[in-house]
């Protein structure tokens, strides 16, 4: 089975909030997520993000958001997102070897890590995971 498929078959239509200031890696990224079956609020920085969370909160299940951004760090839009959600998910991004430190603040039970470059297939693979944590 695809890895597309998979993530379709195993969590459904999720939204997902996608802030990323790489046009390029948003756009890719997004696209991989619709293909696998989810709903993508996409951002281009944490302000834009906290807004798209803000008319969608009750929608979204999982953050997906660069580490390094250019308004404030991606763990710093994870703790806020996660102070209103409570329990949360979030999958930090980055294409620094440094940033791998998993940053698990106050409701989160776990962070997931995805190293840049990332494969399509690394991408849906390390979502369904978060996404099935997330139901688990």
């Amino acid at each position: 089975m695809s890895p597309a498929c998979e993530a379709r078959s195993s969590i459904p239509g999720q939204t997902i909030l996608l802030v990323e200031d790489e046009a390029f890696v948003r756009e890719v990224a997004g696209e991989v997520l619709r293909s696998a079956g989810h709903r993508v609020l996409a951002a281009s920085n944490a302000a834009e993000g906290i807004a798209a969370f803000r008319i969608h909160a009750e929608k979204v299940r999982l953050l997906l958001t660069d580490v390094v951004l250019p308004d404030r760090s991606g763990y710093d839009l994870a703790r806020d997102i996660a102070a209103t959600l409570g329990s949360w998910r979030t999958i930090f991004i980055s294409g620094y070897p440094e940033n791998t430190r998993l940053h698990t603040g106050p409701g989160h039970k776990r962070a997931f890590y995805l190293a840049k470059p990332f494969s399509a297939e690394a991408l849906v693979k390390t979502v369904a995971e978060a996404l099935q944590a997330a139901t688990g």
